[in-house]
């Protein structure tokens, strides 16, 4: 099951990437003006990374051995207060991070199609290299 996951979401992935090769992302002021609301944005952000599976491992596998039972807290309480504290540190980086792409990138149109065709090409290499994996296998 594992394997068909694997390949299925590198197959995604070279999707993706020849897509970004074939339309590389250019802003533009017709589609600046036509973007979503920021409220819009957050709640998408959450959802992606609230579905991405690392925050499960995270949880999972790391946080726990922070954690002690002779803390002045339960261990479900110091759970959920590294969880916090991560979220809002990821928060910070992330809000950080897209403000400044979209400040530099919006300023540079050039910069945004290499940047897209890059990212075009790691993906595509990502995808080759996970087939390649379980082909080996």
């Amino acid at each position: 099951m594992l394997t068909i996951l694997t390949v299925l979401g590198a197959a995604y992935l070279l999707w993706v990437g020849i897509n970004m090769l074939r339309h590389p992302a250019s802003p533009s002021a017709a589609s600046m003006v036509a973007t979503p609301s920021r409220h819009h944005w957050a709640i998408k952000g959450a959802c992606v990374s609230g579905l991405n599976p690392k925050v499960f491992l995270l949880f999972l596998a790391l946080l726990p051995q922070f954690t002690t039972k002779t803390a002045a807290w339960s261990i479900p309480v110091q759970i959920v207060a590294l969880g916090l504290i991560h979220i809002i540190s990821c928060g910070v980086v992330y809000l950080c991070v897209g403000f400044s792409a979209q400040a530099v990138l919006q300023s540079r149109p050039r910069a945004a199609r290499v940047v897209s065709r890059v990212s075009g090409v790691a993906m595509i290499m990502i995808g080759l290299l996970l087939i390649t994996e379980q082909a080996v296998r």
